[in-house]
């Protein structure tokens, strides 16, 4: 198991006893993924029952919404921290408080590593259903990445493999993976597609050597038509692993099959990565993932509220995509969480319940912004000289863009007002507060005044 979690087994005889279980399951999740992501999407999960017919396990949630998100990203995990409990238990089932099951996560799971064959249907379950090219919102940033994987996906002429694609985390290299696994056997069914990641093709290959099996791990993986290696950064430091992924490789390329690496990095930064490997990683196409700027970010938000079906107005779209500029992961984080307690709470979405629910999330994307920073685009945006901040002058032309500059101060760093002042020419803490207030008012009543914060605000942010 790549987890961390770790549980002691014990019998699923009663419901005491399942729930000693869960409450030591939930203590493991909520250490794995964190106390806020826990608290806000893995504390809502009730334990229902267990079905012996078919040893599920029965876990519930409040809400549709609830449910499909914590299924379309958890049910791995919660099946692996079952099945270390109780190794009885093969499926686990995520339903709402009334009953209603999440239809994909009904049946059995798929573990971390995935083999799809053919299927009755073309979008194979076994990838996760959302994440298709059809979904992937291209811009600039990763318009190269998405082509090459495309291309790759079809076999169309001139495709390269391997594809090496890298990128921080969370913008979108593994939705890339995913969306060529669907594409891979949309066109050919009986395609056979591996899939996983490098930390569970060292477990793997670490179990087949302990159970003097090697061959069916070496079979099965070179057997392959698309193999696909997500986060290869983990293998480095592994002697033993990166041979043997590396005579993978070399069968794979010789074979002229399809090879997708994807890491978080690129491949000359893979420090303890031996050459040999590195220089079959860079044989076909290296393309990276950018950040994505504030156009992709608020393109990807219309797309995933169109997805969602619920209204959510454009002036907040704007806010997360101004305030959280991290990863898309992030994003759609930051989105999915508002939704579902504007639905819990039966609150009506605007920019102060985001403000309100996301107000955490924005302190920890919010990137370091000075006053000086703020200052100068300020002066850039209203074409005036960055000296007029600090100068004496009362003009309306110099004294509105000053208060508007104080006001973002206020806003978007952690100065006190005195701190403030003084960055302003000296200026007392009292006319620090009569800007504040002077913007504020005239937010609420000139239109051009507060397009212009607005404007600044997402830039200077983003």
């Amino acid at each position: 198991m790549t987890s961390s979690l770790s549980y002691n087994a014990v019998r699923p005889t009663d419901m005491d006893q399942l729930q000693v279980a869960w409450t030591a399951i939930r203590a493991g999740l909520r250490a794995d993924v964190g106390a806020r992501t826990f608290d806000h999407w893995l504390k809502p999960v009730e334990l229902a029952g267990y079905c012996e017919t078919d040893h599920a396990v029965r876990l519930t949630l409040p809400s549709d919404f609830m449910a499909s998100w914590v299924s379309s990203h958890y049910t791995d995990r919660l099946m692996l921290a079952w099945r270390a409990m109780l190794p009885q238990v093969r499926s686990v089932r995520i339903e709402t408080s009334s009953g209603k099951p999440v239809e994909r996560y009904t049946a059995e799971p798929v573990a971390e590593e995935t083999v799809a064959v053919a299927q009755k249907s073309p979008l194979s379950s076994q990838f996760d259903r959302r994440l298709t090219f059809s979904s992937f919102v291209t811009a600039a940033p990763n318009l190269v990445a998405f082509n090459a994987a495309q291309a790759l996906a079809t076999g169309e002429r001139g495709s390269f493999s391997p594809l090496y694609i890298h990128s921080q985390t969370g913008l979108g290299k593994t939705h890339l993976l995913h969306a060529i696994g669907h594409e891979v056997l949309r066109q050919n069914p009986d395609s056979r597609v591996l899939y996983m990641s490098a930390e569970r093709f060292m477990f793997d290959f670490v179990t087949a050597m302990r159970a003097r099996d090697t061959f069916s791990f070496k079979a099965r993986l070179r057997s392959a038509d698309v193999l696909m290696i997500d986060d290869v950064q983990f293998i480095a430091g592994k002697e033993s692993t990166q041979e043997e992924f590396l005579h993978t490789v070399d069968e794979l390329m010789t074979g002229g099959r399809r090879l997708v690496i994807s890491a978080d990095r690129a491949p000359h930064a893979l420090d303890g990565v031996e050459g040999r490997i590195l220089s079959r990683l860079t044989q076909g196409l290296v393309a990276d993932v950018a950040p994505a700027d504030f156009a992709l970010r608020r393109a990807i938000l219309d797309a995933k509220v169109t997805a969602l079906g619920v209204p959510v107005p454009g002036e907040v779209i704007d806010l997360l995509a101004a305030r959280i500029a991290s990863n898309i992961r992030e994003l759609e984080g930051g989105l999915n969480r508002l939704v579902a307690y504007g639905q819990l709470h039966n609150r009506k979405i605007d920019e102060a319940f985001a403000e309100e629910v996301l107000a955490e999330m924005f302190r920890a994307s919010r990137r370091r912004i000075t006053i000086d920073e703020i200052q100068r685009r300020v002066s850039e945006h209203y074409r005036i000289r960055q000296a007029e901040m600090v100068s004496a002058r009362r003009a309306r032309e110099v004294a509105r863009p000053r208060q508007v500059a104080m006001y973002l101060a206020k806003q978007l760093t952690p100065r006190s007002l005195p701190e403030i002042g003084r960055k302003f020419g000296g200026r007392d803490h009292t006319t620090v507060i009569h800007a504040i207030r002077q913007i504020e008012r005239l937010r609420g009543i000139d239109t051009d005044i507060d397009s212009d914060v607005r404007i600044l605000m997402r830039d200077l942010e983003g």
